[in-house]
């Protein structure tokens, strides 16, 4: 199975995607957003959730297109509530026409989503339209927890992994759910490939804040550090925050939540509480115990190791990983 094969068909049927044509100024940013690329790993994870059951994957093509269609609407309304520049280097929709635009293009995206669901079998169309809306809503709520959080002076771990669950894991594993349906799973295989989507969407997320504090400027693609500098709540902060001793979280609040004067110095500061309590190898310890757990669910699917080769391979990459 090659994957760039696969990620070639998918980005030809998004180019074939008819939004609409009239207003333009409704239809042209929706173009605008899918255009700007990206991974595709949703779709990517729909059609190899398939293939573990079955060749013939063209009839899950349109509803793995349906996953990445609700993806980018709900970065085009994440950038708006969090007023982001930018999108894959290119100006967000909000900057580039308006809120109001950005909003009702959004809504758009959500109801053509729905529309590429149609192509599901009639059999299965009621059970993947509930799933899908259960997903859509939790994803919600994630963004909501996150939003919260920026406010509330008290939000545990706990209280973080599951945002992170919810906000970025759950479509993951509904991604592949979808497409073991659609493949001719049985319900138990396609829930074991849901929740390895949701074990390894939420490794992945524990990576990337790891990255935001530890990682090369040169290949992580965004400043390191601005987790920190935007007084973000992460797994990293958080676990700090819970185990420092008094003089630590003396200049964690010396820091946290204070104006910037200078930003290297607060990164450089924060980062020393964190090497001093040894957060890194605390949080590489659970992205590996997330990463395992969702292995282990892989290998209880009911099919040929060969047939789940590239959903494991897929995993070891997003983890970049050797092994």
């Amino acid at each position: 199975m090659d994957l760039s094969q696969l990620t070639d068909r998918i980005n030809t049927g998004l180019a074939q995607l008819r939004y609409g044509e009239e207003p333009a100024a409704l239809y042209e940013p929706i173009r605008y957003i899918m255009a700007l690329g990206g991974k595709r790993i949703r779709p990517l994870l729909t059609l190899l959730g398939a293939y573990v059951f079955t060749d013939e994957l063209e009839p899950a093509l349109k509803p793995a297109l349906a996953t990445e269609v609700f993806h980018n609407f709900t970065l085009l309304h994440d950038d708006l509530m969090d007023q982001a520049p930018l999108r894959r280097g290119q100006a967000t929709v909000h900057e580039k026409w308006n809120p109001n635009v950005a909003i009702l293009s959004g809504d758009v995206m959500l109801v053509r989503a729905y529309e590429l669901f149609l192509d599901v079998p009639a059999e299965l169309l009621p059970h993947v339209l509930r799933r899908f809306s259960q997903t859509a809503a939790e994803v919600c709520e994630g963004q909501q927890w996150d939003m919260n959080f920026e406010t509330e002076t008290e939000v545990s771990i706990e209280q973080y992994l599951d945002m992170i669950r919810l906000k970025t894991a759950v479509l993951l594993g509904f991604a592949l759910e979808l497409g073991a349906l659609l493949g001719g799973a049985s319900r138990q295989d396609a829930d074991h490939l849901r929740q390895f989507g949701v074990g390894i969407g939420v490794a992945f997320q524990l990576r990337d804040d790891l990255l935001d504090v530890y990682g090369d400027v040169a290949t992580f693609g965004k400043r390191v550090g601005g987790d920190i500098l935007s007084d973000k709540k992460t797994y990293l902060l958080l676990t700090a925050q819970a185990q420092a001793n008094e003089a630590q979280r003396a200049v964690l609040a010396q820091h946290i939540g204070q104006p910037v004067p200078d930003a290297d110095a607060k990164v450089q500061a924060v980062r020393a509480i964190y090497d001093e309590l040894e957060i890194r190898p605390q949080t590489e310890a659970l992205i590996n115990d997330y990463f395992l757990d969702a292995l282990q669910h892989l290998e209880r699917v009911a099919a040929p190791e060969t047939r789940k080769k590239p959903l494991h391979q897929l995993a070891l990459q997003l983890m970049e990983r050797e092994q």
